[in-house]
């Protein structure tokens, strides 16, 4: 299903809690179909088998871990708590 109506696009936004307003539901609603219709191309690819053959590796370099420095990078960090960088909460709890 690549199709998504003009209820359904209002409904996601109540949701959303987006504040959608009338002029931006058809310019938004044609971006979430073609959003829609690409995922759908992708499903499609992935289930007609045809990467089958191909191997999942890694082309550009090997996967060798490196140490780094943290304390350069946190000392870079706006906020830091111990060996963490500290980010704002941007998920509330009920």
């Amino acid at each position: 299903m690549t199709d998504i109506t003009k209820e359904e696009l209002i409904k996601l936004a109540r949701i959303s809690k987006l504040d959608l307003q009338e002029s931006e539901i058809i310019p938004l609603m044609t971006h979430v179909q073609s959003i829609l219709a690409y995922a759908k191309r992708v499903k499609d690819i992935a289930n007609s088998g045809e990467f089958d053959h191909v191997q999942q590796i890694n082309v550009l370099r090997a996967d060798v871990v490196i140490r780094t420095d943290n304390e350069l990078i946190l000392s870079r960090a706006p906020e830091r708590e111990g060996n963490f960088f500290v980010v704002p909460k941007i998920i509330e709890s009920k």
